[in-house]
């Protein structure tokens, strides 16, 4: 039939058109291994260079993910403290419960959580230092400028004075009548304890909570206790284990893992048990105050400030989470900048080695353009080579990324966070002249627990873990193969411009 006829005389051709393309590709893959050592090479160059560009890649999905966390955990949460209150300085009159209930009235408000912040110091080391005519333990400033009791505990603190929590307490010596200095006795830090009404911590973010429960109804006065895991380890402690506060006994119900050594030497109680501790029912240390929708944190923030009035508040967003999320940003666009560089910079090593191959084969080049050779397909031919190179280049990049991109993310975060703590301290100025270290702060600098300026959300800043997922890496590779096709494509061009007749005479 003509019908089958015609097709059989296509068989031929199509069998033809399969076995160049066979025969093209074999070509390729066996001239990327003309020259071993060469070949050896040039992988392993652009193996670096692959590599770190596929672990910026990650590193910066990984930074874009942790911003989003930060959003979503504290990025809609408020700070409120007293008016002229902050950190452990400042002045002013304390927040009280009936504020919160304001705060609480205001549109877009969906949370209000008070805070009661105490001191504790360890009971022997403070009778031993009333006997010998030390300074007793007093009243001191709390987080959010409001004198916090100084209760005595049964706890031993889990972090060390060390060479700063002793030069600040060498800093804060009393003078006697006769202006002479007395220098206080050495102490160890204080505990920090917080009374809260909700299961969060002083950010606002959900208590991590490791072992045990928490503290059940948080608006009831409870002898129940969350502590921080070094502090428990410090004090051989488990949950069901008991302590003292003021002679009263708390049962540990719970640890916690906050992320810092700091955060960590601190315990919570239920808010009504510290205002009873206190002695101060009525009033809040600070409040947490969160937002029902990123979108409308500024204007609640305007809106809560009205209502409470500056006289009596401050609020501040989410513990300096503008500078976090802005430093974020930044290593952010530092990752992308690298990989696009990078990335680069494996294009061009393609380039520059497609362009020395054609150099080479010119002679091969002109012989199978004289034997009928397209131009079409000698290129592909060098196409096809080069994503062999970039093939072979991308799985040892792979492997290099899969190990290097949680330290390059953390390298990047650690100086990047380092230049702007610094930055950031030296335009505060430390009392004390120590960042980190101030006078007047167990182991923190002046105005940021733990020395932090991002203050609560230091924890999530610096605890970016940069994973390198299959769609990441596939998405990178996929990138590196372009950047290949488009290094190939420049020296298969030049073979159009080679005349056959030229190389033969030249042989």
């Amino acid at each position: 039939m003509p019908g089958e006829g015609g097709s059989d005389a296509g068989l031929p051709g199509r069998h033809l058109n399969h076995r160049r393309n066979v025969s093209v590709l074999a070509r390729s893959v066996g001239n990327a291994f003309r020259n071993k050592v060469r070949t050896a090479a040039v992988v392993a160059v652009l193996a670096v260079a692959i590599g770190l560009a596929l672990a910026m890649l990650v590193a910066n999905q990984a930074v874009g993910a942790k911003v989003q966390e930060l959003n979503a955990s504290v990025g809609t949460v408020l700070t409120v403290n007293p008016a002229g209150g902050q950190g452990f300085e400042g002045g002013g009159e304390p927040l009280t419960t009936g504020l919160a209930a304001t705060a609480a009235a205001v549109p877009n408000v969906s949370a209000v959580v008070g805070t009661s912040s105490l001191r504790l110091r360890n009971a022997t080391e403070a009778a031993a230092q009333t006997g010998t005519g030390g300074q007793g333990p007093g009243g001191q400033g709390g987080p959010g400028g409001q004198a916090a009791a100084t209760l005595t505990t049964s706890l031993t603190a889990a972090v060390d004075a060390g060479t700063l929590g002793n030069r600040n307490q060498q800093a804060n010596g009393t003078t006697g009548s006769t202006g002479s200095t007395t220098t206080q006795p050495m102490r160890s830090l204080p505990i920090t304890a917080t009374g809260i009404g909700a299961e969060v911590d002083t950010t606002g973010k959900a208590l991590t909570i490791t072992e045990g429960a928490g503290l059940g109804d948080y608006t009831a006065e409870s002898t129940n206790a969350l502590l921080g895991t070094t502090l428990a380890e410090k004090n051989n402690l488990t949950v069901g284990s008991t302590f003292t506060i003021n002679d009263q006994t708390y049962t540990v119900s719970g640890l916690f893992d906050a992320g810092t050594t700091f955060g960590n030497n601190a315990v919570y109680l239920t808010l009504p048990a510290a205002q009873a501790l206190a002695g101060l029912p009525d009033e809040l240390s600070s409040m947490i105050v969160t937002v029902n929708s990123l979108d409308n944190v500024a204007s609640a923030k305007t809106a809560l400030q009205d209502a409470l009035g500056t006289d009596k508040a401050d609020v501040t967003q989410g513990q300096n989470l503008e500078t976090a999320v802005s430093s974020l940003g930044s290593v952010k666009n530092i990752s992308f900048i690298a990989f696009v560089a990078a990335l680069g910079t494996a294009g061009l090593i393609i380039l520059l080695i497609m362009v020395m191959l054609v150099r080479e084969r010119r002679r091969e080049i002109g012989v199978l353009k004289a034997i009928g050779a397209p131009n079409r397909t000698i290129g592909l031919q060098f196409v096809l080579e080069a994503l062999v190179l970039a093939a072979l280049g991308s799985t040892a990049g792979a492997i290099i990324a899969a190990f290097a991109s949680s330290g390059i993310a953390s390298a990047l975060i650690s100086t990047n966070s380092t230049g702007t703590t610094t930055a950031t301290t030296a335009g505060r100025g430390m009392p004390g002249g120590v960042p980190g270290g101030g006078a007047g702060f167990p182991g923190g600098g002046a105005g940021f627990p733990g020395g932090n300026p991002f203050g609560g959300a230091s924890q999530l800043l610096t605890s970016v873990t940069a994973s390198a997922s299959p769609g990441v890496i596939a998405a990178g590779i996929a990138a590196v193969f372009g950047v290949a096709i488009i290094g190939a494509l420049v020296p298969a061009l030049l073979t159009a411009r080679i005349r056959p007749i030229e190389v033969l005479r030249g042989e």
